[in-house]
Order: C-alpha cells, then structure tokens, then sequence
C-alpha cells in the first residue's frame, strides 16, 4: 500500500512540473512573438505651430508611450515657426534622457523648423529633413520683436552648442543660428553635417534608418531595423488638443474681448442674462488659453483698464471718451499682453478690427443705457401723475400715502385745503420724493379728467 501512494506522489510532482514547464515555455513564446511585433513598429507623432508647454507635455508623454509599448523609435514630424524657450528645453530634456531612439523630420515639404525648432531638431537622436525645408534663425527676441540682451542670446547659443555636441553635429551653424539668426535649406544643412539625411517622405525616410545605429543613454547603442516597418501615429487626447488651440494669442485676446463685451451689454441692458452667459463663458475659455501661454502684466492690466474705460461710456454716454480711452487700452493690452517671440504675438489683422468693434458697440451699449434712463424716468412720472389714494397720518402733521407697498410723502397743492386721514385725493405733480396732490373733488369741479371720471358709452 505504501509503494502505491510513493508512485501516485511521484507521478503527481512530474506532472505539476510538466505543467510548470508548458507554462514557462509558453509564455516565453508570448514574450518573444509580442517583442517581434513591437520591433516590427515605429511610433510617430506630428508637432505643428507654435511650441507651448502643452506641445511639451504631448512629446513627453509620446516618449514615454512608445518605449512602454515597444516601438523600435519615435518619428517626430515637425513643422514649427518657433515658440517659449522653457517648453524647447523641455522637450529637449525629454529627447536627451528618451530610453528609445528618437527621430525629429522635419516635414513635409515647405515645412521650417525655425527658431525653437532648431534647438529640437539638434536634441534628436537623428535629424532629418524633406526636400525644400529650412532650418535655424534661432536668435532670441524681446517684446517688441527686437534683439535681447547679450546674456540671454549667450545662454542660447550655449544651450545649442550643448546640444550639438551631444549628438555630434556642426556646432558652428548651431551657434550661429542664435548669435547671427542664421537659417539655411535642407541640401546645406546636410552638407554641413546640421542634420543626418535628407527623406522625401516617411517610407523613405524609415527605409534610410535601417542599419543604423545610435547611442540611447541608459541602454547604450541601438541599430534600428525599420525598412518596411509599420509605423503607429500617436495623436494628442481631445483634451489636449482643445488646449493646443486655445493656446493661440489671437484666440486668447478674441476671448478676452468678446468677455468684456458680454459683460458690457449685460450691465446696459440687464435682465435677459444672454451677454452676461456669453461673456463668461469667454472669459473662462480666455483662462485657458492664458494658463499655457506667457502672460506679460503690464498687458493684463491695459485690458483690465480697457474694461473700465467702457464702463465709463455707459455712465457718461454720447460723447464716446470713456469708449475712445478703452478702445486705446484694449490696443495697447493685445501688444503687451504676451511675449512677442516667434508664433506667439497677436496679430495686429486681429488687434484692429476686433478694436474697432469694441469702440462702436461700447458706444452703441451707452446709448441703450442713455435712451433707458430717460424711458425709465418718463414712465415713472406718467405712472403716478392721476393715481388715487387715501391719505393718512395727516394728524402728525406728515400726511403720506401707500403706493405699490411704498409709502410717499404727500404736499396739498397751493390753493388746496389742508389734508385730512382717509381723504381720496389724486397725485397732480411730482416733486422729487413729494407728491402734490387736490382732494379728488376738488379736482372734478375744476373739469380735471381722473381714471373714475372717464365717460362711458
């Protein structure tokens, strides 16, 4: 009996260490199929317009997804007039440390890879460009577009010598594109060893690639195999995609100033709400935009004065200074509200008009406000001039009477005997917070018409 159960338990290990072993292997045959077709793949994401830190945020998260994912290399399509120096260098940042190769195009043809994109192309592991692209022109500029100081166009050009040496490229173009804002085309550039190749489009750009080989810190050399690769695009979530529109400077100082219309109309004319809704709702998608770009102050403050000044215009309407002043404010604020680098200044086909606007329909708001008032005061006078009322607390020698739940002071008019309590009398003329009054039959024997005396047929 004992001599069966050692034989049940030994068949029982063999067979859990069979199983064991089945496991293992597939598994490892999963592994191996799944890394095999994660080799067969490169990553691809396309950069456009100006650099904003959420074009930042995208290429770094892009980074991290592909190697997560397995891609051989991250392809960047980049098309970009220029953009903030703090989103560049941390696009950079996220090139240098990348724990896959990273490949910066810049495509298609016609594409530029200015300013800012000088400094991204340099960072990539390998560079590239479409026939009939350009590259460089990477001077730093102030506020009003002109040169800044010797220090930060310095700190520049160090950055981009950095970044040169790095990926061993011409350090000389590098330091020249700040120094000298020089820019050259895509055969030049290739000549003088600013980028690695020349593709006409993507399959030929991934057909180039194949065999070659470069250093990715952490895991040391990496040869690409991508010729006839699938290449994966990568595109920015919905939620980062409405920031990156919203992260333009004209849209921003659209929205600000269609905020302060609503805001204006709905102070003119209150009671319906509509521009006070479409106001807000402006001014909140004017945060947004204002959240990812570099806000200057002394622009905030100009808008802020604009407001003011076409608030003004509704409490002195017709002669249209307050108006003319926030008109002028509203100019001044969209030049100074951003930092006038490449692809980031409000345009001044956007200034102009949408400041034009402000000023007519600012004054047209203080007419509403002007012609409001008057009606207001007419209406007032037309409602109490022939009411009836009862008089009372005429004994303590103030006699007054409820009208509408309000109680009015009440004066005989000259000639009228003195008012008595719970005497009818009927309003002649208002006199400020004083209504004049006659006894209303004193008012019918002078053939003075009433609301009760009105004939009928």
């Amino acid at each position: 009996m004992g001599t069966v159960i050692r034989h049940q338990a030994a068949r029982l290990r063999a067979a859990i260490a069979l199983a064991c072993l089945v496991a293992g292997l597939l598994a490892l045959v999963g592994a191996t199929a799944a890394a095999a077709q994660a080799q067969d793949t490169v990553a691809t994401t396309t950069v456009t317009g100006a650099i904003t830190p959420v074009t930042a945020e995208h290429l770094a998260d892009t980074v991290e997804r592909a190697d997560a994912d397995g891609h051989q290399a991250l392809v960047v399509l980049l098309d970009t007039p220029g953009g903030l120096v703090d989103a560049t260098r941390l696009i950079a940042q996220s090139f240098l440390d990348a724990p896959l190769p990273v490949v910066v195009y810049v495509a298609p043809a016609g594409a530029d890879a200015g300013s800012a994109g000088t400094f991204i192309t340099y960072a990539a592991h390998v560079a590239a460009m479409a026939p009939a692209t350009t590259i460089g022109a990477a001077t730093p500029v102030d506020l009003e577009g002109g040169e800044v100081g010797d220090k930060v166009v310095e700190n520049a050009a160090a950055f981009a010598q950095t970044l040169a040496e790095e990926r061993g490229r011409d350090v000389e173009f590098a330091v020249a594109s700040v120094r000298d804002g020089r820019s050259v085309t895509a055969p030049t550039a290739l000549e003088e060893g600013v980028v690695d190749l020349i593709a006409s489009d993507l399959d030929d750009l991934l057909a180039q690639l194949d065999g070659r080989a470069v250093e990715v810190r952490g895991v040391g050399e990496v040869t690409l195999r991508t010729d006839g690769v699938t290449a994966v695009e990568y595109e920015m979530g919905w939620a980062r995609s409405l920031l990156a529109i919203l992260a333009d400077p004209n849209l921003a100082f659209v929205f600000l100033s269609l905020g302060t219309l609503g805001i204006l109309y709905e102070i003119a004319s209150p009671g319906l709400g509509l521009g006070g809704v479409i106001g807000v709702a402006s001014l909140v998608l004017a945060m947004f935009s204002l959240a990812v770009l570099p806000v200057n102050w002394a622009g905030a403050v100009l808008i802020v004065v604009a407001f003011v000044m076409f608030v003004v215009e509704l409490f002195m309407p017709g002669i249209g200074v307050g108006a003319a002043g926030g008109t002028a404010a509203l100019v001044l604020g969209g030049v100074f509200l951003f930092q006038d680098q490449p692809g980031l200044g409000v345009d001044w086909w956007v200034i102009a008009p949408t400041a034009v606007l402000l000023f007519a329909l600012a004054v047209l708001a203080g007419r509403i406000v002007l012609r409001s008032r008057r009606a207001t005061s007419r209406a007032g006078s037309d409602d109490l001039i022939g009411r009836r009322l009862i008089v009372e607390s005429a004994a303590t020698g103030r006699p007054r009477a409820r009208v509408s739940g309000t109680f009015w002071r009440l004066q005989a008019a000259e000639g009228a005997p003195p008012l008595r309590d719970g005497q009818s009398v009927e309003v002649v003329e208002r006199r400020n917070l004083d209504l004049v009054v006659v006894p209303v039959g004193d008012r019918d024997q002078t053939g003075g018409d009433s609301p009760s005396s009105s004939p009928t047929t």
